[in-house]
């Protein structure tokens, strides 16, 4: 039977995580590359699921994939700033002596999930528009696949309208949502 359990993080706990994020910004000015940052990340998620983790932890590091694609997809042209603040929230996972370090059995990851879903809720306008773009992108290459048309011919014509009105949309609801809404991770 599933149990529910239910912990906030206070103030002085979300500061923490945002001594983190200072740390990582830190790191990515020290030269940390874009490469090396998600290379970690997947690192991570390869790690983590190459041992016996709790389905809790396991479900929200495999999260943390959609994030590491969206910054790492050419054809959703973040752009520089954008890619810097998901850049910012993936760097926490280049560290594996974290608050947490990963090699502790059965909690190594415990952190790590935590994190990852602070990360999926200030990315949430970021994550929501990008599976949007690519469940269209899957779509529209089937839909070409089907009338026997190259879905790369003209394919940026055809992506480029909706990654706009999603890129517009993304843009709108995390300044929506930053206004007035308590605290936020600063990358």
């Amino acid at each position: 039977m599933p149990l529910d359990i239910t912990f906030t993080l206070s103030d002085q706990d979300l500061e923490h995580f945002q001594g983190i994020v200072d740390k990582a910004k830190s790191a990515m000015e020290g030269g940390e590359s874009n490469a090396s940052i998600e290379a970690a990340a997947r690192q991570l998620i390869s790690d983590a699921k190459s041992t016996d983790l709790p389905e809790f932890i396991a479900d929200r590091l495999t999260k943390l994939e959609v994030v590491i694609n969206m910054v790492s997809d050419e054809e959703w042209q973040l752009s520089e700033k954008e890619r810097n603040r998901v850049l910012g929230a993936l760097v926490y996972f280049c560290d594996p002596e974290d608050l947490i370090p990963d090699h502790v059995p059965g909690l190594g990851f415990l952190d790590d999930a935590i994190y990852v879903e602070i990360v999926i809720r200030e990315l949430s306008a970021e994550i929501e528009s990008y599976e949007e773009f690519c469940t269209f992108r899957e779509a529209e290459e089937a839909r070409r696949k089907e009338k026997g048309q190259d879905p790369h011919v003209e394919r940026e014509e055809w992506l480029a309208d909706k990654r706009a009105a999603l890129h517009a949309r993304m843009r709108k609801r995390r300044r929506s949502a930053s206004v007035g809404s308590g605290w936020r991770l600063h990358w």
